[in-house]
This record gives structure tokens, C-alpha cells and sequence, in this order.
């Protein structure tokens, strides 16, 4: 998941990370990319992204190459010419324009588009999505509650969750019934 949160820039563009520069790979600036999404391959075709280091520093840079390897992603960039150059980013995160993504399938829905809808249990509103947060054995919806009480992780299932409405950013449950509540967790930076 991302660490970060999509990011939003200068002309309304939105920028969500997708993987994380794990280490170099050989020694001509190749890098190796943990991916948060190990199946996904939207970094493949990308003609450009940003790169974002743990300091906050941005740059856009061009995509010379780029390969699936396994789980990880191997992407070579045009700045990026030799070993050392590629230890510099490790730890940096690789993003690309949201509106680059493919469209979901019929009742799927991307993380980045339901962080901030609004939660509602019987038409009433009980709290806000903080994030998606993947586990070993489960996805979860984490919830936090308008009380202040503490947060909901409601498991990703038709049990708990009725309705996405991304357009709406709604997301409608048809019950909160075994979901215990945890410790409010402070927003990730």
C-alpha cells in the first residue's frame, strides 16, 4: 500500500506511488522495484513517472525500459546511468498519473479512489475511509469513526461492505456486527 497517499500537483494531476525502488540492479542503472501491487503491471508501459525520495524531493522522469522479473519490475530510467546513481534511490517511490490506470472490473475499485468516502451504517454515517489495509489473509476497509472512539478495520467481503460508490465517494455497510474497534491509528507521512 502506499505509503505516502496519492499526491495531487500543479495542474490538478495525481500521482500515486506504485512500487518502491528496492535496490540496483547490475551495473548500468537498472533498478529493482518492490511493487505494492505484485500482480499489477501499470509500471510497464509508463513513458514517464515520478520519482519521489524519502526527503519529499520529486522529479519526472523519463522510463527507458521497463520489465516484469518475478514479483518485482525491473526499470531502467534515462537519468539513471550507472550503479551508484541507482543506490541514491533506493527507499525513493515510483509514481504514475492515476488517470494511466486501467479501468477496474465491474465491482472492483482502486484503493486511491475510495481514501476520504464517506462511511455509512443504515443511511446514518459513522466515519470516514482512512485506507485500504492488506493483510495475509484478508483486505480490509479501515474505518475512521466520527465518535472518536477508535477505528474499524471492516473486512473487504459482501458480510460488511453493501455498496462502493466511488463517483459518490460513498461506501455503504450492511453491518458493523464482530468488528471490533481499534486504537485510532495517526495518518501515515
Amino acid at each position: 500500500m502506499d505509503p505516502k497517499g496519492p499526491q495531487p500537483r500543479e495542474g490538478g494531476e495525481q500521482w500515486v506511488p506504485l512500487a518502491e525502488v528496492a535496490r540496483p540492479h547490475g551495473v548500468r542503472g537498472e533498478l529493482r522495484l518492490r511493487l505494492f501491487n505484485k500482480a499489477g503491471d501499470t509500471l510497464l508501459g509508463q513513458d514517464e513517472v515520478l520519482v519521489r525520495m524519502p526527503d519529499g524531493e520529486e522529479h519526472e522522469v523519463s522510463v527507458e525500459r521497463a520489465r516484469r522479473a518475478d514479483d518485482a519490475i525491473l526499470m531502467k530510467l534515462y537519468s539513471v546511468d550507472d550503479r551508484d546513481r541507482a543506490e541514491d534511490l533506493r527507499g525513493a517511490l515510483v509514481c504514475v498519473q492515476r488517470k494511466e490506470f486501467p479501468d477496474p472490473e465491474p465491482g472492483e475499485f482502486y484503493a486511491v479512489d475510495v481514501v476520504g468516502a464517506e462511511v455509512r451504517l443504515r443511511g446514518e454515517r459513522v466515519g470516514s475511509v482512512a485506507e485500504i489495509v492488506t493483510y495475509p489473509s484478508v483486505e480490509v476497509m479501515l474505518v475512521h469513526a466520527d465518535d472518536g472512539e477508535g477505528d474499524w478495520e471492516v473486512p473487504l467481503t459482501e458480510i460488511y461492505i453493501a455498496k462502493v460508490d466511488v463517483e459518490s465517494k460513498l461506501v455503504e455497510l450492511h453491518t458493523l456486527d464482530d468488528v471490533e474497534r481499534q486504537p485510532r491509528r495517526k495518518k501515515k507521512t
